[in-house]
């Protein structure tokens, strides 16, 4: 399936080294003007030396491109981590007539290595060269991300707004490490429409709270998180109404939650991707906060991986979210069938329901609340013996 690029954007993925597979471990993504920046990044204390870097730099109005390695996450490597990061914004500048802090940083992998800055420096030059605008250099650069991923993970829209079309595309990667606040992976969003800084800060930041910030594989929070919004400013009228602002807000949040979505999907050794809607809340931490709890239960995530409608497992991990609520007052369905009503166990088809588990990629928990109107929809994955199997040889 073919993207539309946004205008104003030239991309690349290239081989430089870093993975000995030879698989493409370097992405290069250049605007061709100074674009609008902004990004959510990792609240982990503990954070690589990219993150650092692309904090101090976003909002921006200046940004001409985001370099991408793969295979090394340049964390935990000190002020040399630090050092090597300027460097690869001064490479990426110096080829592109930019100034260093025009250039954001994303780098994953292992932590605690060094990065190869030699084959790196080799990387950038080569991803200059084939920067271009065509649906390959965007598989490409999405390809040059991937650590564990089985797939790249795109993801567009085209937004029509009062002084023309715009367009939304996205790429991400991410399939363990995965927790929300930020949800351990690297997202890139570019749009040709026409933002502010500031205003492009308020889109990301709102489309994450309902996307990256709502999928989960194993809770763990990465050093290395970040999501960057870019607007060329290429397409469409340069100033937005408040219509068109919102419309391309809902778009935005649209394309991140599709790419939200395709993490989960493809965590390491997952067999099903779960949706956990939560309703009836007080308010939307209390749901969200439930919701979190139920996704990182490994007796819940087993259980699905089992195919087992333990719904007592799913009620008990409300229980000790540390959301007050009146227990007598909650309802579970599993792929639409009514397990627990009312604070009390209903009779169903425990075998049927089992089938419905196993036979299908795609598993549905619905928890019913009396105390609030407020809502949350989160994505988990199941457990499995190959997630063990995977990350128990990452390294070794």
């Amino acid at each position: 399936m073919a993207y539309p690029l946004p205008q104003g954007f030239r991309l690349a993925g290239v081989h430089c080294g870093i993975k000995n597979s030879g698989k493409l471990d370097l992405s290069l993504v250049a605007s061709d003007a100074p674009a609008a920046a902004a990004g959510v990044y990792t609240q982990n204390l503990v954070f690589a030396a990219p993150v650092g870097w692309d904090r101090k730099l976003t909002p921006s109005e200046r940004v001409r491109a985001i370099v991408i390695n793969s295979g090394n996450a340049n964390a935990c490597t000190g002020a040399q981590g630090d050092r090597d990061c300027a460097e690869m914004a001064r490479l990426v500048g110096k080829a592109l007539g930019a100034d260093p802090e025009q250039v954001l940083v994303l780098s994953t992998g292992v932590i605690g290595r060094f990065l190869p800055m030699e084959r790196i420096a080799t990387g950038i030059a080569a991803a200059t060269q084939a920067l271009a605008r065509t649906d390959d250099a965007l598989v490409q650069a999405a390809t040059g991300m991937l650590t564990t991923d089985t797939r790249h993970k795109l993801a567009s829209c085209a937004v029509p707004l009062a002084g023309g079309e715009v367009t939304v595309t996205g790429m991400v990667k991410g399939a363990a490490m995965i927790g929300p606040n930020m949800a351990t992976m690297l997202g890139v969003i570019l749009t040709d429409a026409a933002l502010d800084a500031g205003t492009a800060q308020e889109i990301l930041s709102a489309a994450v709270a309902d996307s990256f910030n709502c999928i989960s594989v194993d809770g763990h929070m990465s050093t290395n998180d970040t999501v960057l919004l870019l607007a060329s400013g290429a397409a469409g009228p340069r100033q937005l109404s408040a219509a068109d602002r919102a419309q391309l807000a809902a778009a935005v949040r649209e394309v991140a939650i599709e790419l939200a979505q395709a993490i989960p999907a493809d965590g390491e050794g997952a067999t099903h991707l779960v949706t956990i809607d939560v309703r009836g809340c007080r308010d939307r931490a209390a749901a969200h906060l439930i919701a979190k709890t139920v996704a990182e239960s490994p007796l819940v995530k087993t259980a699905i991986a089992g195919g087992d409608p333990n719904w007592g497992r799913i009620v008990s991990a409300a229980g000790y979210s540390g959301v007050p609520f009146h227990p007598g007052r909650v309802t579970l369905r599993v792929n639409h069938v009514l397990l627990y009503a009312q604070g009390a166990p209903v009779e169903f088809d425990a075998a049927a329901v089992s089938r419905s588990i196993r036979d299908n990629r795609d598993t549905f928990v619905e928890l019913q609340f009396d105390e609030g109107d407020a809502d949350v929809r989160f994505w988990t994955t199941d457990l499995t013996a190959e997630y063990v199997r995977l990350n128990a040889d990452y390294t070794t």
